[in-house]
């Protein structure tokens, strides 16, 4: 293949001296970093799963504390790691650099450094990921399902440890997204709002969250959400909440006073709705494989192939870039190459960015041989781990040394593990209630129970299977389409769907089924009898045209996999590996193939017997009669390979939210997703690789119904690795999951929707009057209006992160003028200081908050402390029930969930260890 450089694109060459000068003179001026024998920079790095974050000050990695995840200052540079535990034994890691648009050349390329250098220390396996803020993947945002905060400043301005105690906030976050969760510091002042977006004011000791009059119910669910974040981990529980509806602003009159003191009075209308960043998945069928390397200090760019890839292409020796044209630039080293080339990947891949004139947000993920990403492996038409098994079975591995196991499927152990179900795509033993209708003039016509089974290509089917699960009715429709059944059959077929589907209150989950793409489940459920016609209809009293001899290949081993399809009756369409009955006027033939099992034949025998009431004849592969030749029009050539099963590419499935809430409809994907990520009022994709699973939300509006449909057929048609268009598509809808959909997520609850805080009732919790009675002014005293209404929110200091220059103020929740911090307090001081006390505002004691949203303690007035030093009114057996939930989780080191469900001798123990007996 001809090698092409940039520059014969009109492009520049990349050389090392002139398009690097940033990060060369960084690696210069830091060298000392680059030295393999200073291990102390990484001693203190964990390999348990979970997530550990760095920020770069003076060039140096210094850990941020977990009540500072989830905030990053605009002004730096952080490290992101993330392991996670796989099923089975191993683990995969993800490490992240995320580059703030304020941040310095410096600190970027001191960041890039160390990702390299922390990819070494873990054995070179981690994936490395580029994030750049306001376009980070979906990835890096799903470790903060609470959202992200941008913050001014940096470590320029002085790098603190802050106390969680401490109130002296005073700033403004703009709220955007609904999936994905973004908040921007802004200037405190009217002329930030819009009528689309959400606004927190931040003031310590309260927070009030202005709802935009045009912004949607899951987006004001995920604010509610992100503020509780911030008064659980940023203030310990100390701090309340108030909802102001932009649209209902009087219902809220003393909230709106606390935002016109801080605020001022607000003159003329505010900005409309800011529309939403671009959809960020967008799929692009361009995907270019390069292979990239340096010549006389050039980047050469040598395209090896365009979608679809496959794997043989990849070489261990070489490093590679998958570009899909520009939306994503993934870098993929092989093992073998040098250890020079595999520290460059990260340079050359934003080396290469800059070439090709890509934007500077372009994500760039950087890979190993064996370490690849299932995003990166559903770019290829098909994907081999190492040591994969071949056929059906599991392969269990113990350790590094794989204890390879081939595990019989059991039916039984279906509804005991969901995971095995989904992975196996059967929803039960098909033991259940099977009826069947046919098309027949636009209408459904039930089929003869005696023909159940016999599927012909002319006609289309519904088939509804009724089965039970923890004793409830379960329902599958499948719409099974014939390959020469008329549109008007096809259109009929799926309308008289709906209308059955109605019937049942919408429980079934429905099934489009092309002809000869049977679902395994499908096969199961007519026990080994299923033959599919390739033309003509099972209409009774149409007599189908005669077609003389009539050949069929049957495959499967058991009653739950097998079917027969009937081929060209050719000797062309023998096959070595397979059973086929071959169906003449007088006689039918049982040929069995050299390559076929026992199971096979046996299952070809029970097949004759359904298909024909003829003599059977056995002909065994290489001594057939001349009879047998003549029928199938004179002995060919045939397939005699030997026994290849075909084999299932291990893609991990992959979630997408489809949505038109913002005016137009886009599929926006979840990563690391989990149950909580389904949204009621949309339709989400789940892709399997085998199957397409549609599952709609109660509040989902038909506009996104239908288009999700037409948008996993464009998924399917679009997908760069070539996927097979007629992948079945299933349709769940809420609450009716069956278990080969609940199996692809970790610990499903089927009772989640029964029990879930909605928006609504999170609102009416936040807005009873004693919480709003915290919030009220004292506007006689008030002066905050005062303050320029140009002062950033920048002086407040999260936990990890600098103090910025604006002087900051401290608030009481019973007089909001502002006063002086003092910081440098003892906690116990600080909180009586700041109009904190155990005593209720009505002048009661305290009550525990048991996990609710009351008021939480200072753990230093519940730690080692008897009973008569105890605040008034605190149970000293229940002291665990006045920490909050961030409070609770690092004491006691359990959330307070799975506290409850422990023996009290273990409650007692965790107890007395942290103290708190």
């Amino acid at each position: 293949m001809m090698e092409s450089r940039i520059e014969s694109k009109n492009e520049k060459p990349w050389s090392k001296e002139t398009a690097r000068p940033s990060l060369r003179q960084t690696q210069h001026k830091f060298s000392r970093m680059m030295n393999d024998d200073n291990p102390d920079t990484f001693r203190n790095v964990s390999q348990k799963p979970g997530l550990q974050i760095w920020t770069i000050n003076n060039m140096q990695m210094v850990p941020v504390p977990a009540q500072g995840f989830g905030n990053f200052f605009e002004g730096d540079c952080y490290i992101v790691l993330y392991i996670s535990q796989n099923k089975g034994s191993g683990q995969s890691a993800d490490i992240h650099y995320w580059i703030g648009n304020s941040s310095s050349q410096d600190e970027q390329g001191a960041a890039a450094i160390y990702v390299t250098q922390l990819d070494e220390h873990l054995g070179g396996s981690p994936v490395q990921h580029r994030e750049v803020q306001g376009n980070e993947s979906a990835r890096f945002r799903s470790y903060f399902k609470n959202g992200l905060i941008y913050k001014k400043g940096g470590v320029a301005s002085g790098f603190h440890h802050v106390d969680t105690n401490v109130y002296n906030v005073l700033r403004l976050l703009h709220v955007k997204g609904r999936k994905h969760v973004t908040a921007a510091e802004v200037d405190v002042s009217w002329n930030s709002f819009n009528n689309g977006d959400i606004f927190l004011l931040d003031m310590g000791k309260a927070i009030v969250q202005w709802n935009g009059p045009q912004s949607n119910r899951r987006e004001k669910l995920k604010a509610v959400l992100l503020a509780q974040d911030i008064r659980d981990r940023e203030r310990g529980g100390r701090a309340q909440i108030g909802l102001v509806e932009g649209s209902d602003e009087k219902d809220s009159p003393e909230l709106m006073k606390v935002m016109m003191a801080v605020l001022g009075q607000r003159t003329g209308q505010l900005r409309e709705a800011i529309p939403d960043d671009t959809p960020d998945q967008v799929q692009n069928t361009s995907v270019r494989l390069y292979h990239v390397f340096e010549n006389s200090g050039n980047l050469v760019v040598q395209e090896v192939a365009t979608q679809p890839l496959t794997q043989d292409l990849l070489h261990s020796s070489d490093c590679y870039i998958v570009d899909q044209r520009g939306s994503s630039v993934m870098v993929w080293k092989g093992k073998q190459a040098s250890k020079e080339e595999r520290q460059e990947a990260l340079n050359r891949a934003v080396g290469y960015i800059k070439a090709k004139n890509y934007p500077s947000s372009t994500s760039v993920k950087v890979m190993t041989e064996g370490g690849e990403s299932a995003m990166f492996k559903h770019l290829f038409k098909s994907w081999r781990d190492k040591g994969q098994t071949q056929g059906l079975g599991s392969t269990y591995s113990m350790g590094k040394i794989a204890n390879v196991e081939q595990v019989k499927f059991d039916v039984m152990e279906l509804h005991a593990r969901p995971e095995l179900a989904a992975q196996q795509r059967m929803v039960d033993d098909a033991s259940g209630d099977v009826k069947v209708w046919r098309i027949e003039n636009l209408e459904v016509a039930e089929v003869n129970p005696n023909t159940y089974g016999q599927f012909y290509g002319g006609d289309c089917y519904l088939v509804l299977y009724t089965y039970k699960m923890s004793n409830q009715q379960q329902y599958i429709l499948y719409m099974w389409q014939g390959r020469h059944a008329t549109k008007d059959e096809i259109t009929a077929c799926a309308y008289q769907a709906v209308n059955i589907d109605n019937k049942y209150n919408g429980a079934p989950v429905q099934v489009r089924v092309v002809m000869g793409k049977e679902p395994r489940h499908f096969l199961a459920i007519f026990k080994g009898k299923l033959i599919i016609f390739e033309g003509g209809t099972g209409r009774p009293g149409v007599v189908n045209p005669e077609q003389g001899a009539r050949l069929f290949q049957v495959r499967g081993t058991n009653e739950l996999n097998t079917k027969a399809t009937e081929v060209l009756a050719r000797a062309s369409s023998l096959n070595t590996n397979d059973v086929f009955l071959l169906k003449t006027d007088h006689i039918c033939y049982l040929w069995y193939g050299k390559g076929c099992s026992g199971d096979e034949r046996v299952m070809g025998r029970a097949m004759s017997d359904v298909l024909s009431k003829q003599d059977k004849q056995v002909v065994m592969e290489g001594q057939e009669p001349a009879e047998f030749w003549v029928a199938l029009g004179g002995k060919a050539p045939y397939a005699s390979d030997k026994r290849l099963q075909k084999e299932e590419p291990p893609h991990s499935p992959r979630l997408f939210e489809c949505s038109n809430q913002i005016g137009r409809f886009r599929m926006t994907e979840v990563d690391d997703y989990a149950q909580c990520d389904l949204d009621e009022e949309d339709v989400m994709l789940l892709d399997t690789w085998e199957e397409i699973f549609l599952w709609v939300g109660h509040l989902a509006n038909q506009y996104e119904t239908k288009e999700a449909w037409t948008s996993a057929q464009e998924y399917l048609r679009s997908h760069p690795a070539g996927r097979d268009p007629d992948t079945p598509i299933l349709v769940v809808k809420q609450g009716y999951e069956p278990p080969t959909f609940t199996g692809w997520f970790n610990a499903w609850d089927p009772h989640k929707w029964s029990g879930g805080n909605s928006y609504e009732e999170m609102k009416k919790k936040l807005s009873d009057p004693t919480s709003l009675s915290q919030i009220t002014v004292d506007l006689n005293n008030s002066n905050l209006n005062s303050s320029p209404s140009g002062v950033s929110g920048g002086g407040y200091r999260a936990p990890g992160g600098p103090t910025s220059s604006p002087p900051v103020y401290q608030f009481h929740t019973g007089d909001l003028s502002p006063r002086p911090s003092t910081p440098t307090s003892p906690p116990t001081q600080r909180a009586q200081s700041s109009g904190f006390s155990p005593s209720s505002p009505g002048g009661g004691t305290m009550s525990p908050s048991a996990g609710g949203s009351g008021m939480y303690l200072d753990p230093e007035l519940l730690i080692n402390k008897s009973p008569s030093e105890l605040p008034q009114g605190v149970d000293p057996t229940l002291r665990e029930d006045y920490l909050s939930d961030v409070d609770f989780e690092n004491l006691l080191g359990t959330t307070r969930a799975d506290f409850k469900r422990l023996p009290k001798w273990r409650q007692s123990d965790l107890k007395k260890k942290a103290l708190l007996f």
